[in-house]
């Protein structure tokens, strides 16, 4: 397998489908090799749940969609044991989790109780149901899409759970020739039947290990201690990154670079990556007037390289 030549398939069979969206298409295909999970933020109609549907078809992964609701339960998620006269015991009927991407749509219109329940799934890669444990399959992705916090009917996601995600992005909306293909072309949902695979497991397990393989240079480490120093400050933000958080920008940093075609992590990697992988996990402080990808890039900018 040539890494490259994958890596481009994917990225151009996912741009035929989300037009005018290079850089946040990269992004989504640096997370998923990275092994993580992604937040899909931005107003609806804007092509968050396609752009879900396509990544998970062009991996090449098993996939179940649920709907978030405010009546949605955590049984509806996980499964549920029922009786078995047969059988003269209970036996666990899983529930749509048990897949290999799970695309939790419109995620934040969940209560709390059930947003948390997919907190031990996201970390664990198992959930616990009954005092009984289940493996989940490998690998196991969840994209789930976010309506903005200000609109109704919305919950606004604990800090635990946004810390799981290794990158939120937000699409926007397009530019006018982008918007002009989309006016005059066929709905980009009729699109997703004729996706074909571009990867199979065992090509995606390759890419992921490529992507852990890919050198950081003690100078390169250096640079990303003093991003996350300077989170810690509290010059920036009120509360710094948490260690987890610095494992995750080093991962999205190392499928940047491979993306890119290098087997290192560059300065340029690391800035390229770093709103989208740690602006969900920090609070600007209070007298900052920006808004938390904003005060991040502004932090970047102040952050020489050593």
């Amino acid at each position: 397998m040539h890494a490259q030549q994958k890596i481009k398939s994917l990225l151009d069979q996912l741009n035929t489908v989300i037009v005018g969206k290079e850089s946040q298409v990269q992004d989504c295909v640096a997370c998923l090799l990275a092994g993580g999970h992604l937040l899909i933020e931005d107003v609806p109609g804007v092509g968050k749940t396609t752009l879900a549907h396509a990544l998970a078809t062009t991996f090449g992964l098993r996939f179940s969609r649920v709907q978030f609701t405010a009546d949605l339960m955590p049984s509806d998620l996980m499964g549920v044991s029922v009786y078995e006269r047969g059988k003269e015991s209970f036996v666990f009927h899983r529930g749509p989790v048990f897949t290999q991407v799970l695309l939790a749509d419109e995620i934040n219109r969940a209560s709390p109780k059930t947003q948390s329940a997919l907190l031990e799934a996201m970390e664990e890669r198992q959930v616990s149901v009954e005092g009984e444990t289940h493996a989940l399959p490998q690998p196991f992705f969840v994209i789930a899409t976010q309506n903005p916090h200000d609109q109704l009917g919305t919950f606004a996601l604990p800090e635990s759970q946004l810390d799981r995600f290794l990158m939120r992005i937000s699409l926007g909306y397009p530019d006018r020739h982008a918007e002009r293909q989309l006016l005059c072309g066929h709905d980009r949902r009729d699109m997703l039947e004729h996706l074909l695979p571009q990867l199979s497991l065992s090509e995606l397990e390759q890419l992921q290990g490529l992507v852990l393989a890919v050198h950081a240079s003690d100078a390169l480490l250096n640079y990303v201690q003093d991003l996350i120093t300077a989170t810690r400050s509290g010059r920036w933000f009120l509360q710094g990154l948490s260690p987890r958080a610095g494992i995750a920008l080093m991962r999205a940093a190392k499928a940047q670079a491979l993306i890119c075609g290098r087997d290192y992590v560059a300065p340029d990697d690391v800035q390229a990556i770093l709103p989208q992988t740690v602006a969900h996990r920090l609070v600007p402080i209070g007298d900052a007037g920006l808004g938390a990808v904003e005060q991040v890039r502004a932090m970047l900018e102040a952050t020489p390289l050593p």
